[in-house]
């Protein structure tokens, strides 16, 4: 290897950062962080888009913050009223579709988010421009949500889509918005920003003066009957995935909840990024190593784009800081999935979908461990461990457990199932030294394993994620001589070097260490550690979901390694 491959290598086990950023920038990024450790949208949804001529004073009004609100309202309904008639089909952009879909969103978010809402889902009389109109909301419905079940509103238009790599809309009838659920008490598992959003079709279909705002489910049912006929809907499902901005610079955010778990541990999660639906399928994104949940945006907007998936699975992500002991966090998502049985006992089997560490703490779930595993592997120092611990204990209950029979597919991508050579570098023994555990954890291990016992199974030092990455950590040996008791999948990053597939790695994961030979199958995709969002990635993930609903793909696995039965 010349010399700068190999710098970069090194460098990389601290910043294996799952998006395409080149090593050395990441290096000076955290050589950066590093130094640093001592209302409602206005926008029109029309702009950019066509308008029909003879409703523009009238819809000029209605935007107007000096008109009240009821006569706004009116002016609102006396748009979509003009335009209906002229939605054609519905499949093409025209003056009259746009402001028609316009008004409809447009109406929504004026009553919803108005005076505290008190417009808003009740009968109205409203009256404007000497016509009368009489507006309900539909109730809900298997393919319409029920209308007290969001607190507000946002123009999915006003929603920046400069953080995905292609938004994901459809064109059709209807106004689309992001619906802002935030109940008080909130949701169980609703993500730190105190909401769990989704896309949201408004639709007016008026008959005489009798109007009626129906909030339809797009993701559920992609066509309607509006006024009188069946036309597709129109949807934004980029926009409610990025209404959670994140809370700082994804790298630097990865690289602090790394060094300083502590600070980060009330964070420790499984997250609804969608309103729960027992009928769909939950895909669980689980990342790695100095990453945030930020890192799948582009990954479930991209597996979005098949309405198929959208349609039957829903979408949730595991956060965690990622410097503590993998058994430990692996412990914490067994506790959330347990959490689920109980809150939500009819929830489907879980897919999980996790990146390089993740992949550990994936494999940790489908896999049962006892002390016979750990004394037949460690021997004596095991015995000793065991000794000691009670099983109560926080120790006992990270080293064994069963696998959860829920979890029916795994897909790994670039996972380090027998560690990553880096762990033992230079490097890595500055990543160990860097990284801080919680006082409580520490508290933990030190009252429940002797000394003694510590230093014959990690060396006398506190494990934390990059000791857990050592090919010799004590529960990767004792994990390797263990079956997965699910089906699971590989997806592996090859960086394109010279040299046999054995001998090829994604730049922080060797293939031997990836490769598992009973996977169902086992994809090499051309990129690096981070390769989440290449198009072959997502390809094989959406062949995967697929295989999954016993649903044919147009996609093949680009490279056929291992094979077994499902």
């Amino acid at each position: 290897m010349d010399e700068i491959g190999e710098h970069e290598l090194k460098i990389s086990l601290m910043l294996p950062q799952p998006n395409m950023i080149s090593i050395p920038l990441r290096f000076i990024a955290a050589g950066t962080c590093l130094a640093f450790l001592a209302g409602c949208a206005t926008t029109p949804q029309t702009a950019g888009r066509l308008q029909y001529g003879p409703a523009a004073n009238i819809l000029r009004e209605a935007r107007s913050s000096q008109v009240p609100v009821e006569k706004r309202a009116a002016d609102y309904l006396q748009v979509a009223a003009m335009t209906a008639p002229l939605l054609g089909t519905g499949t093409q952009e025209t003056p009259p579709r746009d402001t028609y879909n316009a008004a409809c969103a447009e109406l929504t978010t004026l009553l919803r988010n108005s005076g505290g809402g008190q417009l808003w889902n009740h009968p109205l009389t409203l009256t404007g421009n000497n016509q009368a109109y009489h507006l309900r909301l539909q109730p809900a419905s298997n393919a319409v949500w029920a209308p007290s079940y969001f607190a507000s509103f946002q123009l999915a238009g006003s929603i920046k889509a400069n953080r995905v790599k292609t938004p994901n809309q459809v064109e059709g009838v209807g106004g689309e918005l992001v619906g802002v659920r935030s109940p008080t008490p909130l949701d169980p598992f609703t993500p730190p920003q105190g909401a769990i959003t989704a896309p949201v079709t408004a639709t007016l279909d008026i008959h005489g003066k009798d109007a009626t705002l129906a909030l339809r489910r797009p993701a559920k049912q992609a066509t309607a009957v509006v006024e009188r006929k069946v036309r597709p809907l129109a949807a934004n499902y980029s926009a409610p995935l990025l209404y959670y901005k994140p809370a700082g610079n994804e790298m630097i955010m990865g690289l602090m909840g790394a060094l300083m778990g502590g600070k980060y541990l009330s964070k420790t999660g499984l997250y609804f990024v969608q309103p729960y639906d027992p009928n769909r399928i939950p895909v669980i994104f689980v990342h790695g190593l100095i990453s945030t949940p930020q890192m799948w945006l582009n990954v479930i907007n991209d597996l979005q784009q098949d309405p198929v998936l959208r349609e039957r699975y829903q979408f949730w992500i595991f956060a965690y800081p990622t410097g503590l002991p993998v058994l430990y966090t692996s412990l914490r998502l067994r506790e959330a999935l347990a959490q689920v049985q109980k809150l939500y006992p009819n929830h489907k089997d879980y897919v999980l979908v996790s990146h390089s560490m993740g992949g550990l703490l994936s494999q940790l779930q489908v896999t049962t461990m006892t002390r016979t595993d750990w004394e037949k592997t460690m021997g004596e120092p095991a015995r000793n461990l065991f000794a000691h611990l009670k099983p109560d204990d926080l120790v006992s209950k990270a080293v064994t457990f069963k696998a959860n029979p829920r979890i029916k597919r795994v897909v790994f991508i670039c996972t380090p199932h027998r560690g990553a050579p880096m762990a033992v570098s230079t490097i890595g023994e500055i990543g160990v030294r860097l990284i801080s555990l919680p006082a409580n954890l520490v508290s933990a291990i030190t009252s429940e394993v002797p000394a003694e016992t510590l230093k014959s199974m990690n060396g006398g030092r506190l494990p934390n994620s990059v000791t857990n990455l050592q090919p010799k950590s004590p529960y990767i040996q004792v994990l390797n001589k263990l079956p997965m008791q699910t089906t699971y999948h590989s997806i592996i990053g090859n960086r394109g070097k010279p040299g046999p597939l054995a001998d090829s790695s994604d730049g922080v994961v060797p293939y031997w260490s990836s490769h598992e030979a009973k996977a169902q199958s086992e994809v090499i995709v051309p990129g690096p550690h981070g390769s989440c969002e290449l198009p072959q990635t997502i390809a094989e993930l959406d062949r995967i979901l697929r295989l999954h609903l016993g649903i044919s793909s147009s996609s093949k696995p680009a490279t056929t390694v291992a094979q077994a039965s499902p």
